[in-house]
């Protein structure tokens, strides 16, 4: 079976101007699916072959971990584990 990063719990968003944040899988999807719904025509290759924005999400999430954006800003996230104290 293959591995999945839509399997993470958390991920830390990095975005340009912005603390850092961490975010469950949960709130990661709904960013990717609102950037997706907001920006059609800057949809990375490929993306377009996936029927439903839910399924864009999920090939994102599974295979980069930045978006396009204009020139200077970012968004990027990684998946992360919190240890239990």
């Amino acid at each position: 079976m293959s591995y999945s990063l839509n399997q993470e719990e958390y991920f830390v968003i990095l975005e340009t101007s912005k603390p850092e944040q961490i975010v469950t899988a949960a709130e990661m999807h709904s960013r990717l699916v609102d950037w997706i719904l907001a920006h059609p025509e800057d949809l990375p290759r490929g993306l377009e072959a996936f029927p439903t924005t839910r399924d864009q999400a999920d090939h994102l999430i599974d295979t980069v971990c930045e978006l396009p954006m204009p020139r200077g800003e970012f968004f990027q996230w990684y998946a992360i584990r919190l240890e239990k104290a």
